[in-house]
This record gives structure tokens, sequence and C-alpha cells, in this order.
């Protein structure tokens, strides 16, 4: 079998590896019940044959996939923003991307909760609904906004690898990287043992990548095993809006900013997301999914590793355009439940904080619901609404994932290209072409081109 060939197959099998996962786990939700569910022994020890295959394989399985990909997120981050910082030629060309990709990301965050509003607004979710919860929501401390500034900094470089504090690594890093370049000699040998630690990184990327179909069956078997079909039937209203919401999100306002703001095809960037989307859906982790959204906004979008090591990661912290979008219609669809009225200053501070809080609480385990908890608190609603989505805010979670990098991956692509260092013909180039194929996202980053052969 041909090198292309086992590539492409890679990105079928993991499809294959979803939708198998799906049948497998609805079937064993629906096969076993308290009354139905069969008992059997392994040494001396009883399984419950749900429990066995829900509780046990597919949670195990799943659970060491995923964390194989985490395990890869600090390093990723470090050693690639190190090498792309470093290799800036003009340091004030750092304070442009900076600015440019912040504020892409915020302006799009803005756009996301504005339009939730208004079509929540619009067709109401909340109304009619009837409370059958007594079940509460307890949400951390969100950090004010002077803390997270505080916070950005940190006092041990050290300690934030080891808790995964991507905002400290990131400024940590750009430092790192910028005493590399003045240097001189120095910062040029330590700059080329970046580039080959970088290049053993993604090597163990694309170890880990090979093993993909196989995490993804047993992340969307537990799901489908473990979803509650009736609490998603009865706020099936609200599911429908916010996944119309993200899909349009999507598909209307990054292709319109990719069209206005860098003259380029949009369906272009969306066909060659599909590697990453998938992965993204199955795995719900934008942190994750980092790896593959790196690549593929290098390989396959054109997108210069000096934008790319610098914008994606700080996407992958920052950008969170669908948790806006869910923050906007649950806001009001929880006002209508609780019969509360919000006002034209309720809706603006709504924007607003959930705007500043894409940022502010992006260290914050829980994120979405964190978030969602302080947007309540701010216009006073009843923080234990939450309860009433939190039975199918998995599977919204899912979507909002690739709403979140397929945002990260146009925004490198725009800040590159106003940078003059996209490389259009990659961009513009047959999704489906040999070349193409040969640059899959699971494809190993440091290969070489065999076009000069």
């Amino acid at each position: 079998m041909s090198q292309d060939n086992k590539k492409t197959h890679l990105t079928l099998k993991i499809f294959i590896g979803m939708i198998a996962g799906i049948v497998i786990g609805a079937f064993l939700q629906m096969s076993f019940d308290d009354s139905g569910d069969r008992v059997f022994n392994i040494f001396g020890m009883a399984f419950s044959t749900y429990g066995f295959f829900v509780d046990g394989i597919f949670t195990i399985g799943g659970t060491i996939f995923i964390n194989s990909l985490k395990m890869l997120v600090v390093p990723l981050v470090f050693v690639s923003l190190v090498c792309g910082v470093s290799s800036l030629s003009d340091p004030s060309k750092l304070g442009r991307l900076g600015g440019k990709s912040v504020g892409l990301y915020v302006m799009t965050t803005c756009i996301a909760v504005t339009f939730a509003l208004i079509m929540a607004l619009l067709i109401k979710p909340g109304e009619g609904f009837i409370i059958e919860t007594t079940a509460e929501f307890s949400a951390n401390q969100a950090p004010s906004l002077a803390q997270v500034i505080i916070d950005m900094f940190p006092s041990n470089p050290i300690n934030a690898m080891a808790e995964g504090n991507m905002l400290q690594i990131i400024v940590f890093a750009v430092l790192f990287g910028i005493a590399m370049a003045k240097c001189g000699e120095v910062g040029l040998k330590v700059q080329k043992a970046f580039e080959m630690v970088n290049d053993v990184i993604m090597k163990i990327v694309l170890i880990i990548m090979e093993l993909a179909p196989y995490g993804v069956f047993f992340l969307m078997a537990k799901l489908a095993a473990t979803t509650d079909l009736a609490a998603f039937g009865s706020i099936l209203s609200y599911f429908l809006l916010v996944f119309f919401l993200l899909i349009a999100h999507a598909l209307i306002v990054y292709p319109t900013l990719l069209v206005v703001l860098a003259r380029l095809n949009p369906l272009r960037l969306l066909v060659k997301m599909k590697d990453t989307a998938i992965f993204a859906f199955s795995s719900s982790s934008s942190s994750a999914t980092l790896p593959i959204t790196l690549s593929t906004a290098q390989r396959k979008l054109g997108v210069d590793r000096s934008v790319a090591s610098f914008t994606i990661p700080l996407g992958a912290t920052i950008n969170m355009d669908g948790t806006a979008i869910m923050q906007g219609v649950a806001t009001v669809f929880i006002a209508q439940v609780y019969g509360v009225d919000l006002s034209t200053t309720d809706l603006l501070m709504v924007v607003l904080t959930a705007t500043l809080a894409s940022i502010g609480t992006a260290g914050v385990p829980g994120v979405g619901l964190i978030m969602l908890a302080m947007v309540l608190q701010q216009v006073n609603l009843p923080v234990e609404g939450i309860a009433l989505i939190i039975g199918i805010d998995r599977l919204l979670d899912m979507t909002r994932t690739v709403v979140n990098v397929t945002g990260d991956c146009t925004v490198a692509t725009i800040v590159a290209k106003s940078e003059g260092v996209l490389d259009i013909d990659t961009y513009n180039a047959d999704p489906f072409s040999d070349e193409m194929k040969a640059a899959s996202a699971f494809d190993d980053p440091t290969a070489k081109s065999d076009s000069s052969a």
C-alpha cells in the first residue's frame, strides 16, 4: 500500500471508529437496564456486561488516548512557540501578530454572543418550559479581570507547565524566544536544538495518531452508552437552536472574514479542516486537538510556522466562539424559564461579560459552565438554571469544539495573509489532490517533500 493511501485510510478509519462507537454505545444503552443486565465472574470478581464495557473498556481506552494527547500539549506549545518567536527577524512583528490575533479572536467572540442573543430573543426557546428538576449546579468562583492579568505572568514557569496553565506558558515561551533571538550566535545554537526537539515531539504526535481510530471509538461508544436521551428530548428546542447557530457561525462568519479580510476562497479552508473537525468532535477538547490543528494550519493551509506556532496555541487558550454562542442562548433560555425579562442593559452586559470571559477563564476547569455561571450572576439570574441544560451540554460541547478549532485556523490564515507569510499555492491547492493527501493532518509534520527527488 502506498504512503498516500495509508494516510487517506487513517482519516477513513477515524470516521468509521466514530460511527461504530455511536452504534455500539447506543445498542448497549438500549439492550441493558437494571433488570436486563447480565453478571459474570472474572477471577472471582463479578462484572456486569454493561459496566464491563462502559465503565471498563470504553472508559480506560478513551481516557488513555486523551491523556496521551494532553501529555503533548505543554511541550508542543512551549517548544513550537519558542521556535516560532525566535525565528522572527523583526521584533516588531511579534507585537503585530499579538494585536491582530487577539483582536480577531475577541471580535469573533463578540459577534458570536451577539448573534446568539438576537436569535434566542426571536425564537424564545424557553417559553412554556416547565421546571421539573431540583438539581443544583455549583460553579467555582471565576477570577476577576485584574487577577486574570496578574495570573498571565508566571512566578514559576516550571509550575505553570506542571499545571498546564496555557496563558503563563505562552508568556514565558514568548519571552524565552525573544531572548534567544537577541543572543546572536549562542541563540542560533539553542534555536537549532529546540527545532530538533520540536521534530521529536511531532514524531510522537504521529505515533499516537496511529491509535486515533481506536481512541475515537472508545470515546464515542461511552458517550452514546451514557447519554440521557430523555433529557435531550425535554429541551430539544434549546439544543437545536444552539446547534444551528454553531453551524451558522462556522459556515457564515468565518468564511465572510476570509473573503473580506484575506480575499481567500473559504471553501478551501472548510474542506481541509475535515481531519481536525472529526477529531475535535470526538475529543471535545481544543487542547487535545491542538497538535492536529497546528499541523493542518501549516501543512494544508500554508500558514508559516512563525504565525501558526503563536496564533494556534493562543486560540486554543482564549478563542471560545462556540462557548459564547452557548452562553447567549442559555442566558435567554434560563431567563425565559424563570420568567425574568432581560433589559437592554442586561443584554449588553451579557455581550461584554461573555467576550471578556473568553480570555478571563481560559485556565479554569470546566470553563464553559463556569463562564456561563459568571454571565448569569452578572444579570442576576439563578445559577441553578444551569442544571436544566447540563444533561445535554456534552453533545453541544463536541460541536462547540469544532467551531473553536475552525476559528483558530481561520484567524491564523488571515493573520498569515496580512503578514505576507501565507503560502497561497498550498492554501489554494485542491484538497483532494495527491499533494494534499500527502499533507494529511495525521501525517508526520517533519517529513520533507519528495518533489526534489
